[in-house]
């Protein structure tokens, strides 16, 4: 393909109106090529109203009348109703509330109190860090076991001392995705608790959490769902689990005040709400719950032209585009694409390596317009979000790249000096 060939696909492409959707005017009037999506994902367009709408009459206005008049007592199960449509999920099953790290140590908590008599916790050494952070405090607070192994000796580890395994659906660091239905499986035969971390998955390919039989998964709402920095994250437990835990009264390990059967009773004993509702914990951060449903609803917007299907199928034609160029125009210069070329094994992200000086090649693309990001050893990343990346942007973010490595100026010193986000 030439560039000219990347104009002629998008002007084909049936997803290209959702971009309208985003606030890019002076994205693009700059001369950027956004391609961090995931990492934090654009701002809607609708969001800058809503948020305006929130401040001004909701709370300017409507004071703490809001809470009842504009529903905000409700938004996370209104925005967890949306998400779930998704994951695969049914209504009523997702809360949305916390960070990921806090709902994961709530899911994991869960799920090692409904299989007693394990003493591991099973993950994978790449894991996300905060994951694998969160299961090394609880497993040492519980007596158990963390695990980590290899992706390819997941399966031969499950045996009958693991409680919980828990995985990243789709890699932080590669884009590979793991087989969700087989995983889970084979979880599930050994006795294990299958635990999902959806951030780089959710909103970004068709994710089935009923159909694979898991029994909890989280995830974040500022990447693919475009809820905004620091949005809410989400939690969803199998409907099994949750009439288990309201037979049994089983308490979460936070058990704050929306999360009790009757939050505005104000009674000194706490008593679990039933389903999902008692994984809720403190009060929602309103603003940030409005911004993040426009996100949600930018990605539910593609419902009439292919839903996630119809996503899945524009990001790996944007990612297999990057990879094709990337093998033709940066041939012999240290790069190695270290992302999955099956389509069926990458999410929606590509990964390339360089040796020696791939944060400073990073900082100089970054700085010719092009923003993607590094992830130590030696990973750059960068992300296509199918609902407002186009294909001529994957072709000029290679141009530039290619430019950047022609003329050596990530050699310039300054692009060396490591930021405090990468």
């Amino acid at each position: 393909m030439n560039r000219a060939d990347c104009v002629n696909e998008d002007a084909r492409d049936p997803l290209a109106p959702l971009r309208a959707q985003f606030a890019l005017d002076r994205v693009d009037a700059a001369g950027v090529i956004y391609l961090d999506g995931n990492s934090l994902g654009v701002l809607p367009k609708s969001a800058i109203a809503r948020t305006r709408e929130v401040v001004e009459n909701e709370w300017g206005v409507g004071l703490i009348r809001s809470w009842t008049t504009a529903g905000w007592i409700d938004r996370s199960q209104r925005i967890g109703d949306k998400i779930a449509r998704l994951i695969g999920a049914g209504p009523g099953e997702i809360a949305v509330a916390d960070s990921t790290s806090v709902n994961l140590f709530k899911a994991l908590t869960a799920a090692i109190a409904l299989n007693p008599g394990r003493s591991r916790i099973l993950s994978e050494k790449t894991n996300f860090p905060t994951d694998l952070y969160i299961a090394e405090t609880l497993a040492r607070e519980r007596g158990l076991e963390l695990v980590l192994v290899d992706q390819p000796d997941i399966a031969s580890h499950l045996d009958d001392r693991v409680a919980v395994l828990m995985l990243t659906h789709a890699s932080y660091r590669t884009g590979r995705i793991y087989d969700m239905a087989a995983i889970t499986s084979a979880a599930k035969s050994a006795g294990a608790m299958m635990i999902w971390d959806l951030a780089h998955s959710a909103g970004a390919l068709p994710v089935d959490l009923h159909g694979a039989g898991a029994d909890f998964a989280v995830g974040c709402g500022y990447k693919y769902l475009n809820g905004g920095p620091g949005a809410a994250a989400f939690i969803w437990a199998h409907p099994r689990h949750t009439a288990r835990m309201d037979r049994e009264g089983w308490r979460p390990p936070l058990s704050g005040w929306l999360g009790h059967a009757q939050p505005f009773a104000f009674a000194s004993h706490y008593e679990p709400a039933n389903g999902i509702q008692r994984f809720i914990c403190g009060t929602p951060a309103v603003l940030s719950m409005a911004t993040l449903e426009c996100g949600v609803d930018t990605v539910l917007a593609a419902a009439d032209r292919g839903g996630m299907t119809g996503i899945r199928k524009k990001s790996l034609a944007l990612t297999d585009l990057f990879m094709r160029l990337v093998d033709g125009r940066l041939a012999g210069r240290g790069f190695t694409i270290v992302t999955p070329r099956e389509p069926d094994q990458r999410g929606s992200q590509v990964s390339i390596a360089h040796p020696d000086d791939g944060y400073a090649i990073m900082q100089a693309l970054i700085a010719r317009g092009v923003i993607g990001d590094f992830r130590p050893p030696d990973i750059l990343r960068f992300g296509f979000t199918p609902l407002y990346t186009r294909f001529v942007d994957v072709w000029d973010a290679v141009d530039r790249l290619a430019s950047v490595l022609h003329s050596a100026e990530w050699r310039d010193p300054k692009y060396a000096v490591r930021a405090a986000v990468t």
